[in-house]
């Protein structure tokens, strides 16, 4: 008995030479899959072509090599980023700092002004005087320093003149006279010597 669904090539007429008829699927898209031949194709291909054994492992090797390349060029960016934070921190913390002293410092200007002015005048002696020499030592270990003296020369990035004469003798502008000192920190003038020159004619 013959099963009526099943198909058989059709055997060639007695006495031709023709070959047997033969079907030949050429639809782009298959038609159970719904994909294109193309890429059903490429698929079959890369599943024939599955490296296998050490070949295998050499591309497992090559991803994890990979990996691990993506992985440290990632730390690493994090890490410079870490550090230019750090070092950010650091300078804002020192411009706080060096700030935060120059504020106390102007808020002190005034009675610095009368220690200087009693000094000139020989009115600071005992417990007064070692006070008045622990404040500028204190001073000096925040990186304040007192500047004007009579004899320099005259720098109006440093020296404000509030009276000005003249000397027949006179080579260059100098200093005469201190009104009050002046003072920075660190380079940075927080105020200019307040002081009188002599110059030339």
């Amino acid at each position: 008995m013959t099963d009526k669904n099943t198909q058989e090539t059709p055997e060639p007429a007695e006495g031709s030479g023709d070959a047997p008829f033969q079907f030949t699927d050429k639809r782009k898209v298959d038609p159970e899959s719904g994909t294109p031949r193309d890429a059903e194709q490429a698929r079959h291909e890369s599943e024939a072509f599955e490296p296998e054994g050490e070949a295998a492992e050499s591309a497992e090797l090559l991803r994890a090599r990979a990996e691990a390349a993506e992985h440290l060029d990632a730390l690493q960016r994090e890490r410079a980023a870490f550090t230019n934070y750090r070092n950010r921190a650091l300078r804002d913390q020192e411009m706080a700092r060096a700030q935060g002293t120059q504020d106390v410092l102007s808020a002190l200007l005034p009675v610095l002004d009368d220690i200087e002015r009693a000094k000139q005048h020989a009115e600071l002696s005992g417990p007064m005087a070692a006070i008045a020499e622990k404040i500028d030592a204190t001073l000096a270990k925040f990186g304040v320093e007192r500047f004007g003296a009579v004899g320099e020369e005259f720098d109006p990035t440093v020296h404000e003149a509030l009276m000005h004469s003249t000397d027949a003798g006179a080579k260059a502008t100098t200093v005469n006279l201190v009104v009050e000192p002046g003072y920075r920190i660190g380079g940075k003038v927080v105020r200019a010597a307040r002081v009188g020159v002599v110059g030339p004619e």
